[in-house]
């Protein structure tokens, strides 16, 4: 009786999910642009059909880079495989490093992956710039830090609404994000400008609205990296980093802005690979340990939502544990989402016969199921997991959602320092201008050549500029014929660009950069210096006399920062962040209009 209940159950399941195929898609996409009410029938019946298999599978979520994929490549069919034979519950979205790829490739892959599966997949992304951090012609925003430095939580929000509304229309309704990591520490070099500042009440503040904004407008909101990874100097894609601080401290600046995305209703919650010592004395990962993530984000925070892990093929977790152990010690630990293990298959088979012996109970099993399944009809994937492909060009990369995202930026970009009152920058068409273009690394940026929009605008003012392009890799030689460049120029304006990325590991410019700016620092003329991504420069080159922050590095980052230097707009943001031994939090050198008459 119960394998024909089952049968009769999962038949009728099956053949609704294969009717929304035919559905018009631009109808259905209306019924998802808003969360709706989960329907408790789809969700226990739901349940009540699926084998073991297919519910150890829900906890599971690969990725792959989201683009255009044929239906007979290897790729796609290793996908085919995890939907197929191991029931995975969603697909992760990964972005490639330097590559933009067209979104119809990717919303025609989402398309066809919801075909395979019996169970709607939910598809996440990280889509922390915006959709236009991964997809051309999408828009792209800026991150965490720009946002903090406007200071205007409402700032947050109309980011998350574009995201949102943009990630739905590409066919994504989970966002890892907002991070709602206290960046406190100036050496650390995977949180950073991701992090919307320094101050737990301003980082809850903005990670509030930032949730509101994307679960208002259909996507899951996910906070992250539990239980805080912003006092760290490693990056734990490469290795396990350690917050050696006692829980006095944890819960003063560390927990309260995850307080306050709970207290918001965040639909998600991701675990960071870090190492609490003196809390978790066996020095287990946050992401494997019982006491973070069930004593206290569900026993003590009161968080009923989804926990994701953090992605397991980071070294912080696969460097010290065999996969299929820690995707066990995940779940025994209370997540219910097993994110981007190395091989799905040993994470199954791993979890599947911990169940069977008795180390996992299926019950617990269950626990996690329901609320993913619950997320999933509040986003209305029982209703549909299909997107409309050609509503794309009225949807991403509209003019209102650039000029918002252009109008953030703009709000965000800081005078932390004008010793001289050089700025703004005040120049006749015929002086020489010396524009350099510094960056930390000189392989792969994104959005061309750093600097190029900054300069395209420079020398349309001011046709008797030159740029200079400097890197880790310039020569002795070279910065001395710069040094050169310089005395016979009117005014020097130098982009400093640290990229904060996965991998990298690092947020330093080379000796040879670090040696020029201070020469260019006691130059008579004219300088003005800009920086782009991580804010904490100063304190490696303190004597620099200019100190202007944009926190981003992309082309509507330069063009706002240009317009500053040149006083076409004012300077409007603050410090988020304290440069240690320099300036607090809040702090601007900008003088406003008021100020000025």
């Amino acid at each position: 009786m119960v394998f024909i209940k089952r049968f009769a159950v999962a038949f009728i399941l099956l053949s609704i999910s294969n009717l929304f195929v035919f559905l018009p898609a631009t109808a259905a996409q209306k019924e998802t642009s808003k969360p709706a009410k989960p329907d408790q029938t789809w969700i226990e019946q739901t349940l009540a059909s699926m084998t073991l298999d297919e519910k150890i599978g829900q906890l599971i979520i690969p990725a792959t880079v989201g683009m255009f994929l044929s239906q007979d490549s290897e790729t796609f069919q290793q996908i085919r495989r995890d939907i197929t034979e191991f029931h995975v519950g969603g697909y992760h979205m990964l972005g490639e490093v330097n590559i933009l790829h067209e979104p119809a490739g990717v919303a025609l892959l989402i398309n066809h992956l919801q075909e395979l599966a019996r169970v709607p997949l939910w598809i996440t992304a990280d889509f922390e710039g915006g959709v236009g951090l991964r997809y051309i012609g999408a828009t792209r925003l800026p991150r965490a830090m720009a946002m903090g430095a406007t200071g205007n939580p409402e700032m947050a929000y109309r980011a998350a609404r574009i995201t949102a509304e943009e990630a739905r229309a590409l066919g994504v309704q989970v966002n890892f994000y907002p991070v709602a990591d206290v960046n406190n520490n100036a050496r650390n070099p995977i949180i950073n400008i991701r992090s919307f500042g320094g101050d737990p009440k301003q980082v809850g503040l903005m990670a509030r609205a930032y949730i509101r904004g994307s679960q208002e407008h259909g996507v899951m909101a996910t906070a992250k990296h539990f239980p805080g990874h912003g006092d760290t100097s490693t990056d734990s894609h490469l290795e396990l980093p350690v917050v050696d601080v006692d829980r006095a401290r944890l819960n003063a600046i560390e927990l309260p802005p995850f307080r306050a995305a709970i207290e918001e209703g965040v639909g998600g919650v991701m675990s960071a690979h870090i190492a609490l010592p003196q809390i978790e004395t066996e020095r287990l990962p946050a992401t494997l340990s019982p006491k973070m993530l069930t004593g206290v984000l569900r026993g003590e925070l009161k968080f009923n939502g989804v926990i994701f892990t953090d992605a397991l093929n980071m070294r912080g977790i696969a460097a010290h544990y065999p996969e299929g152990e820690a995707a066990v010690r995940a779940i025994k630990a209370g997540a219910d989402v097993l994110l981007y293990p190395p091989s799905v298959e040993q994470a199954f088979i791993a979890v599947k016969h911990a169940v069977e012996s008795g180390e996992i109970k299926e019950s617990r099993i269950d626990e996690s199921v329901r609320r993913i399944l619950a997320a999933k009809a509040k986003l209305g994937l029982d209703r549909n997991r299909f997107v409309d492909i050609g509503n794309l060009d009225r949807a991403l990369g509209t003019t209102e959602h650039q000029r918002t995202a252009q109008q953030i930026i703009e709000n965000a970009i800081t005078l932390v320092r004008d010793t001289r009152s050089v700025l703004p920058l005040k120049l006749s068409p015929e002086q020489r201008v010396l524009f350099i273009s510094m960056v930390d690394n000189s392989e792969g940026w994104r959005d061309g050549v750093p600097g190029s929009t900054f300069f395209a605008g420079l020398v349309k003012r001011h046709p008797n500029s030159i740029h200079v392009y400097v890197t880790d890799k310039t020569s002795p030689a070279e910065f001395e014929l710069i040094k050169k460049l310089a005395t016979f120029s009117d005014a020097v304006i130098v982009n400093g660009f640290i990229r904060v990325a996965s991998f990298k590991g690092s947020i330093d410019l080379s000796e040879g950069e670090i040696n020029l700016l201070k020469h260019l620092s006691a130059i008579k003329q004219p300088f003005a210096f800009v920086l782009f991504g991580s804010p904490y420069l100063l304190s490696f080159v303190p004597e620099l006399p200019t100190y202007v922050l944009a926190y981003e590095y992309y082309p509507a980052a330069e063009e706002a920062s240009l317009k500053a230097v040149l006083g076409e707009i004012e300077f409007k943001g603050k410090l988020p962040i304290e440069l240690p031994g320099f300036y607090p939090i809040g702090h601007s050198a900008a003088k406003t209009a008021e100020t000025r008459h």
